[in-house]
């Protein structure tokens, strides 16, 4: 399978984007294929319906990866008790044919306890580009997030949090089987 993973911060040593990192190599570590869009790295224009921004090259690899994905993560940091600017702008460039009858994993990095605002609205934003959100998401934040700060290596991941991300991850595997024999 084919598994999108679009992180969405602004910032270069974003927790959430190294926790989508870490999923991405769980991913690859099935034996499927993935591809990471660090917004920070290749970050895209504006969303303005009168322009379309033809031929961005970040735009278009964005937009392909997603149709070509079987699967879809989403990963932002909580700002506000919501998701970042950045990933919402990138979300506004995509449409239902990105999305449509793909499984969505979100997950999301806070400096508070939990992060359940933003995975709330991605929940939502998911549900109206007719994709299928995952039963479960990944919320770190307090401890849980050094796991992912600069320098710490996936073999230092706090073993609780690991079981939690592996468990989802590989539930989220199993939707995006049945969903992707299913077209």
């Amino acid at each position: 399978m084919k598994i999108a993973l679009l992180a969405g911060s602004n910032h270069r040593a974003a927790t959430s984007t190294k926790l989508a990192a870490y999923i991405q190599h769980l991913i690859n570590a099935n034996g499927h294929v993935s591809t990471l869009i660090d917004l920070y790295q290749t970050p895209v224009p504006f969303y303005s319906p009168e322009n379309a921004h033809g031929g961005h090259e970040a735009l278009e690899h964005l937009k392909r990866t997603m149709l070509e994905a079987d699967g879809i993560v989403l990963a932002t940091p909580e700002y506000h008790s919501g998701i970042s600017g950045v990933l919402k702008n990138a979300l506004d460039h995509l449409g239902q044919d990105h999305f449509h009858n793909k499984a969505v994993l979100s997950v999301s990095s806070s400096g508070g306890a939990i992060a359940v605002s933003s995975l709330t609205q991605l929940q939502t934003i998911v549900r109206n580009l007719h994709g299928v959100n995952s039963p479960e998401w990944i919320s770190i934040g307090g401890d849980a997030r050094k796991s992912f700060q600069p320098g710490a290596a996936f073999d230092d991941i706090n073993p609780d949090v690991d079981l939690r991300v592996r468990r989802v991850v590989s539930s989220f595997l199993d939707l995006t089987s049945l969903l992707s024999v299913r077209q």
